[in-house]
């Protein structure tokens, strides 16, 4: 219970904005689904095979399944980091290999890589959810 008191707040916050995103997307029109879907085809090719709406209803799923897990109370750290992390890892792919987010030969951001680049935050969260978890096996299992 004490794990779960201190990771409350950053679970609830977190949750909460990548399950409203989701819930924003989920009714996208063919215009919003095909700049989603653009977007993301520039940074990852192989989406571009995808229909647009069917590229939106899935990314749409995805932040609900996201948020959904962060903000359900009684699945475990370890789980909700992981899925944080892979989620937000491909957000943070979508930064890097979009041209125009970055300064020239740096990780910085342009102007219009700023709303990409806040992404980091989520990585940041999901890894220190796994790393909580995992120094909490470690000491369990050390005895």
């Amino acid at each position: 219970m004490r794990d779960l008191a201190h990771q409350l707040p950053l679970r609830l916050a977190t949750g909460a904005f990548v399950l409203n995103s989701g819930l924003t997307k989920r009714g996208a029109d063919d215009a919003a689904a095909k700049g989603m879907h653009g977007f993301a085809s520039t940074a990852y090719p192989f989406m571009g095979e995808m229909e647009p709406q069917k590229f939106a209803r899935m990314l749409a799923t995805a932040e609900i399944t996201v948020g959904a897990v962060l903000l359900f109370p009684l699945i475990p750290e370890g789980i909700a980091g992981l899925t944080l992390t892979g989620f937000s890892a491909g957000l943070v792919g979508l930064y890097l290999r979009t041209p125009g987010m970055r300064l020239d030969g740096s990780l910085r951001p342009t102007e219009q890589g700023i709303p990409l680049a806040k992404d980091s935050w989520l990585l940041g969260i999901g890894l220190s959810l796994l790393i909580d978890d995992a120094v909490r096996i470690f000491y369990r299992w050390r005895g």
